[in-house]
């Protein structure tokens, strides 16, 4: 299984090798080894879909170099781009959507029997849920997805087209694999949703699903990603500061904070709702780390709508920054939009920006120096230990690197931060 794009994706590939395994199928991790390659693909912007081609070319390649017999195409490009996919890419032996997933094993058998010609198992995108997962992640912590799809309509994001319309997991079915997961060892859950904000099932809004999973024995750390802007609510602040085991961290995609340029993006908050929003943050939720998404270069993007976006990274100071160049993307509205910023002037003002977070960063994390800080150990990585603080969420955000520690991946210790980098902490157990 190679699995590429974001965690959301990465739960349908533990899906996918929990039924394949239920089914009688040994996983392994060595491509040359295998006799079925499933590439659980990402089609969101186009750097993800030509990493996406290239591996479903090196896994094709694999028919030649080892013992691969079929080559499956999964994932949000296949789910996309089904018809040009089965013309362009003939090395794929099957292109499937990402409703079939519980089905992987299904189509895996009806692959190794056909000889020749592509299958093709794509239907209307739909919530998947309930299945055995296997983990891809360190087992003490784990992705736990409450729903599927969006509905915002942001006029860049292909996600609607790929997903479907937001969704949410029924509440039941949430609480069961959380304590499903919490009995396999994980201490921390992070509950993932393109706008998790969004969530509600029939009584059960966000906060209250959030109050019901704090009380889930094991769990000692509950990570919120994609909170939209407009929809944190102050109850939701409340239970933020309120509730121990819920991390002080929230991830908020802003993605501009120029009125006209946010307008064109068709978002549904003005550079004051999020000025206040962030405000009320860090207000309410002492210690709160707060992590972003921004795009530059979208269509009409000016000089002084770029400089606004600057000015307000340089106020808000995220502790946590991401930057992506606006990608075209087909079927949006945003597609065929005027004044488009030439890509070399888009990739100046994603360094401009980075620049600045780094900055920000290093201050931040110097302040640290000397403090006391509950550390999750998460793995070693040449002869260090390397952990997070509940301000970190793990693959995206900093590390922290530990000494003087007999401590083991999923332990948690308390540390003295003894030095900082821009991104990074050093810390004494």
């Amino acid at each position: 299984m190679v699995s590429l794009g974001c965690p959301k994706n990465q739960v349908d590939a533990e899906q996918m090798l929990g039924v394949l395994a239920g089914s009688g199928y040994e996983i392994t991790a060595d491509q040359a080894e295998a006799d079925v390659i499933v590439v659980n693909t990402c089609g969101f912007i186009e750097s993800a879909k030509e990493e996406s081609i290239e591996a479903i070319l090196e896994a094709a390649s694999m028919k030649k170099r080892g013992s691969c017999k079929k080559v499956i195409v999964a994932g949000c490009l296949a789910q996309r781009y089904r018809e040009e996919l089965s013309k362009e890419l003939p090395e794929a032996d099957v292109i499937m959507g990402t409703a079939e997933i519980g089905r992987i094993s299904v189509i895996c058998a009806e692959a190794l029997a056909k000889k020749g010609g592509m299958l093709s198992n794509v239907s209307a995108p739909a919530m998947v849920y309930g299945l055995p997962r296997i983990s891809t992640t360190p087992a003490h912590y784990r992705y736990l997805k409450i729903a599927e799809g969006c509905s915002n309509r942001c006029s860049y994001c292909a996600i609607p087209i790929i997903r479907g319309n937001f969704t949410s997991r029924p509440a039941v079915s949430i609480m069961e694999e959380a304590k499903q997961l919490a009995g396999e060892g994980a201490k921390e859950l992070i509950l993932l949703a393109q706008d998790s904000t969004a969530y509600r099932d029939r009584t059960t809004d966000l906060v209250a699903l959030l109050k019901r999973l704090v009380k889930v024995r094991g769990v000692q750390w509950l990570r919120l990603m994609y909170a939209y802007p407009g929809r944190i609510s102050k109850e939701l602040m409340d239970v933020l500061a309120g509730e121990e085991k819920i991390c002080k961290y929230l991830d908020i995609p802003i993605q501009h904070f120029d009125d006209k340029v946010l307008a064109a993006m068709n978002r549904r908050s003005t550079s004051e709702d999020i000025r206040k929003t962030i405000t009320q943050l860090r207000k309410r939720v002492p210690g709160i780390a707060l992590r972003t998404s921004l795009i530059v270069g979208f269509p009409g993007e000016t000089e002084a709508a770029f400089k606004r976006l600057l000015a307000y990274v340089k106020e808000a100071e995220f502790e946590h920054l991401g930057v992506f160049t606006y990608s075209p993307e087909e079927g949006t509205a945003a597609h065929d939009l005027a004044a488009p910023v030439p890509a070399e002037v888009a990739a100046d003002r994603l360094d401009r920006i980075m620049k600045a977070q780094a900055k920000i960063s290093l201050k931040k994390n110097r302040a640290l120096i000397g403090t006391r800080q509950r550390v999750l150990v998460d793995d070693m990585e040449d002869m260090a230990l390397i952990g997070r603080l509940q301000t970190q969420a793990p693959e995206i955000d900093g590390v922290v690197y530990l000494s003087e520690t007999d401590a083991g991946p999923g332990d948690f210790v308390d540390v003295t931060i003894t030095d900082a980098a821009e991104y990074d902490l050093m810390g004494k157990a």
